[in-house]
């Protein structure tokens, strides 16, 4: 091999192997550094791209969780109402009954009623409290917000008198229809067991059941002078209460029963609804974990193998950093045969 002070093809192959190893040796610390194989576009296009989608599906299932277990918190607030309305009926019935025994007793007719009323006002009291982040399931909006200290027909704390929530990445939802619809959801179960005739007023729970009527939005009734009509017992003139409200005491007491039923049914659907929602959203969360194990395989890199990786290219730069140092100086050992 010919010596040539002009061309030193030694140099620029330890050159050149220099870099190649400097290059490796970068993107394997850059690997080694944020634990991934593919952490930007020009590490790998297409896993990259993969990658990044499932990353917002990933975005988006933390969405549905979100609305999940505020739909859960929703349902569970509801059902606590629920159960207490049902207990407070409960109560109701036997008052209902007693009123047989005391028709002829206008003085205890007048007591019962106000019990009756007491009974009357706690369950509205029950529905216009289970408001969870804006949404009561139990009674109209301007009840509720009336009920709170807001001008009819204002805007208040509940804002919404059905609950919708997301239950897919598509979009898809789910909707919990207010007692106070008759048409559909729960409000169509408890319309199917009282009577839509018992519908007509829906300002309040007790209204929608039957169980009074007239009721204006946060109305109570006030020792029998509400403006509300108590299904149970009649007034004559003024206050004076004189009898029970229409033709038979089994009447008021079916009527008891069918508002137990009908709040009973609610719970069910209350509750066929929690199940559902808990179910979607463990669901989600596996779909989740899934997903983010997806993710893991196609980008993170084996850390085993990237660190005896390392080592191997810091040697490999050592020796090409000799070779280079040793190509240089040939070159000047020209010199030596001039001598």
């Amino acid at each position: 091999m010919s010596l040539s002070i002009n061309t030193n093809n030694a140099a620029m192959v330890a050159l050149e192997s220099l870099n190649a190893t400097t290059t490796s040796l970068n993107n394997t610390e850059n690997t080694v550094s944020t634990g991934q194989k593919i952490s930007s576009a020009k590490d790998g296009p297409a896993s990259y791209a993969i990658a990044q989608q499932m990353n917002g599906n990933i975005s988006g299932l933390s969405a549905v969780n979100d609305g999940l277990s505020f739909a859960a918190s929703t349902l569970s607030t509801t059902s606590t109402a629920v159960g207490n309305i049902i207990s407070t009926l409960h109560l109701l019935q036997n008052a209902v009954t007693s009123l047989g025994d005391i028709q002829g007793s206008p003085t205890a007719l007048a007591q019962t009623s106000d019990e009756i009323n007491g009974y009357l006002d706690q369950i509205n009291t029950f529905a216009r409290n289970a408001t969870v982040n804006g949404v009561n399931l139990l009674t109209s909006k301007n009840d509720s917000n009336v009920a709170n200290g807001v001008a009819s027909g204002s805007a208040g704390p509940v804002t919404a008198d059905n609950l919708i929530y997301v239950t897919s990445l598509q979009g898809s939802t789910n909707q919990i229809t207010n007692v106070t619809t008759g048409t559909a959801g729960m409000g169509k179960v408890i319309a199917a067991t009282v009577g839509t005739a018992a519908q007509v007023d829906t300002n309040t729970l007790t209204d929608v059941l039957g169980l009074s009527s007239k009721m204006a939005a946060g109305d109570k009734f006030v020792g029998g002078s509400g403006s509300g009509i108590n299904a149970f017992v009649t007034a004559g003139t003024g206050t004076t209460l004189t009898s029970l409200t229409g033709t038979s005491l089994p009447a008021l007491i079916t009527l008891v029963q069918n508002a137990i039923t009908a709040m009973t049914d609610a719970a069910s659907t209350l509750a066929t609804n929690a199940k559902v929602v808990d179910g979607m959203a463990s669901y989600s969360s596996n779909l989740s974990d899934s997903l983010t194990s997806g993710v893991g395989a196609l980008t993170d890199a084996d850390m085993a193998a990237e660190s005896a990786k390392l080592t191997s290219l810091q040697t490999k730069q050592q020796l090409a950093i000799s070779s280079l140092s040793v190509a240089k100086s040939s070159s000047q050992n020209i010199l030596s045969l001039f001598r």
